[in-house]
């Protein structure tokens, strides 16, 4: 009888302590309507520390990135991004994402004919300033010596 309550009661622990991921969450309908388009990234700032360099997406360069143009699908979470400044790398890849209900942003750039399950790594930001036009997409980012900053990149829509 005491094996019998001691299973049933680290049984009941271990299930317990189940963790929620940030893909299990309940979606921002809404929002990801509001986002729904073609958009251009109009700037990439650091405030209170614009004397950073900061890898955007493990792609390129943070300020790479201004001018860049975007569209997101609403009814499927996907879309497309294509780097467009002169002096940097031309990068251009499909991508999937998602706005949960705490306003977290979440994306992941595919590699062409690779199914979003498929790619592990992606990035959380937070969405801020959401108006019909414009929204900003907030990314923490941490520099030397365990300083953590944000790094908002701007968008703006495009007809």
């Amino acid at each position: 009888m005491k094996k019998i309550f001691f299973l049933t009661a680290l049984a009941l622990v271990l299930f317990s302590c189940k963790t929620t991921s940030i893909t299990t969450k309940k979606l921002d309908k809404s929002a990801e309507v509001a986002v729904k388009g073609n958009w251009v990234l109009t700037s990439v700032t650091y405030p209170g520390s614009e004397y950073i360099k900061v890898n955007s997406f493990d792609i390129a360069d943070s300020k790479c990135f201004e001018g860049s143009t975007w569209k997101f699908i609403s009814n499927n979470n996907k879309g497309n991004m294509a780097l467009t400044k002169f002096d940097c790398p031309a990068f251009s890849s499909p991508i999937t994402w998602f706005i949960n209900a705490d306003g977290e942003f979440i994306l992941k750039v595919l590699d062409a004919g690779i199914k979003a399950k498929k790619v592990r790594a992606g990035y959380i930001l937070h969405v801020a300033n959401q108006s019909e036009d414009s929204f900003q997409l907030v990314d923490k980012g941490n520099v030397v010596g365990g300083k953590s900053i944000d790094v908002v990149y701007q968008f703006q829509r495009s007809n």
